[in-house]
């Protein structure tokens, strides 16, 4: 048993860590820059102090370090690239890396234009105002300019407003040297340096050995939205999505269980049939539409039935007692509650009820019978744990249901839960939030296998996870 644990311990690491791999890929190929997502205001103030701004949202999200242990690439590119911190900077300087391969070159040409725009900074507004404008706007658009004739139309206007006689004395000499710069760019090309291969090692400090490792500490980052640690916005949904979920779930398996072992005890009964019937039609019926009719005729008074409220969890002030919270508390869970349950009751009782009458076709059974023993007991004693195979493979669903929870009750009926949550994180690209519930929901599932599995030799003693030997 201790080397089975040991080994689907093993195997839990290595399927996280291929997850961890894919998530956090999906993560860094999210569009947008994670600092400009994080920073809601923009940063007033002079260039150099949005510099220094910028660095230190970038140092605070981790986006200033390598990405992976290693880095597979070729010669053309450098390994430090990452320590530029500006996103679209970088994206600029990748793309034109790809178009002419000589690094070196792309390098000088990109410092010729922060040299330039630090001069243009300096010079007074009291020169010509629309000239001075121009050239700004058309130096900082060489920043994301990668297409050559994009860069040229900025040098042509960056000329036009060098027109101006105190611009030119005043820039001239800058301006022609980024212009040479980028003429070298473009005439020495090293486009050969694409097929030569390159390997670095970045070590440990980078942003995946951060991120995966601060996983398993609790430090999930910061969420792009709110700014405000993940941890502590997953917990203020997680609550509400357990709450139902475990509500759900005891009334499921309360219900269904019983009605399935009546349902085989009492096998091709009109009871077993009506009851089949019965169940299979909520079965049938969608959760949204059931969720949707159930707001209209039950919290609207068009239809004489306002017996419930329509969305959210109620208002609660600080002056209420336990009881007046709990009973707040659930009278706006009753509908939510209904509709995560009536569906799955004909699914887990058929389970149950095919399970127990494959056990009462046993030899065991008919033994059991045969000695004279209450009825009562071959049902519960005999039969039910062993029926109980097909309930225990659901436990692999219950763990990442009860995390993820019912997206779309909860969005339906406004509960603040992880279903919301992840809707809502989506539609505002707040992927570390997203990215956090998909590594919650692969750890969990991951986790009810392996209760599966110690649940399967738990009901049978048959089962045997040591290795047979020839």
């Amino acid at each position: 048993m201790q080397k089975y644990l040991l080994k689907r311990f093993w195997i839990l690491l290595l399927t996280l860590f291929a997850v961890s791999l894919f998530a956090f890929a999906l993560s860094k190929m999210a569009p947008g820059d994670p600092v400009e997502q994080f920073e809601d205001v923009p940063i007033q103030g002079s260039k150099a102090q949005r510099l220094r701004s910028y660095k230190r949202t970038a140092q605070k999200l981790g986006v200033d370090k390598p990405l992976f242990y290693f880095q597979f690439s070729s010669a053309a590119y450098p390994d430090t690239l990452y320590r530029i911190t500006n996103y679209y900077e970088r994206e600029t300087i990748k793309r034109l890396i790809a178009r002419y391969g000589n690094w070196e070159l792309i390098q000088n040409y990109w410092h010729e234009i922060h040299e330039m725009e630090r001069k243009i900074e300096k010079l007074p507004d009291s020169l010509d105002r629309n000239a001075l404008i121009k050239l700004r706007q058309n130096t900082t658009d060489l920043f994301v300019f990668h297409k050559p004739g994009k860069i040229n139309k900025a040098f042509r206007n960056i000329h036009t407003a060098l027109e101006n006689e105190a611009l030119y004395s005043a820039i001239h000499q800058d301006s022609e040297r980024l212009a040479n710069a980028y003429q070298r760019v473009v005439n020495e090309p090293s486009k050969y340096k694409h097929y030569v291969p390159k390997f670095a090692w970045h070590g440990l400090d980078n942003q995946y050995h951060i991120w995966f490792s601060n996983f398993f500490t609790g430090n999930f980052g910061y969420s792009y939205e709110s700014n405000q640690k993940i941890e502590t916005k997953i917990w203020s949904h997680l609550r509400w999505t357990l709450l139902l979920n475990v509500l759900a779930l005891f009334i499921i398996f309360s219900i269904s269980i019983p009605i399935g072992v009546y349902g085989a005890v009492h096998q091709d009964s009109w009871l077993d049939h009506w009851g089949s019937l019965g169940l299979f039609i909520l079965y049938s019926l969608p959760s949204f539409w059931i969720a949707t009719l159930l707001i209209i005729f039950f919290t609207t008074p068009e239809y004489g039935m306002d017996w419930f409220p329509t969305h959210g969890l109620g208002d609660i002030s600080e002056d209420d007692s336990f009881w007046d919270i709990f009973w707040m508390r659930a009278y706006h869970l009753v509908l939510p509650v209904f509709c995560m349950s009536y569906a799955s009751l004909a699914f887990v009782s058929r389970q149950m009820r095919g399970g127990m009458i494959d056990v009462f076709q046993q030899d065991y059974i008919r033994t059991a019978r045969a000695k004279g023993l209450a009825e009562q007991l071959v049902i519960w004693k005999h039969s039910f744990r062993n029926a109980l195979f097909p309930i225990i493979t659901l436990v692999a669903s219950i763990f990442p249901g009860l995390l993820a929870g019912s997206l779309v009750i909860e969005v339906i009926f406004s509960i603040p839960g992880m279903g919301k949550l992840t809707i809502d994180s989506i539609y505002a690209r707040d992927w570390p939030v997203v990215y956090t519930i998909l590594m919650f929901s692969a750890l969990m599932t991951m986790i009810g296998i392996l209760v599966a599995d110690l649940l399967y030799a738990w009901a049978d003693p048959r089962v045997s996870f040591a290795k047979k030997s020839k």
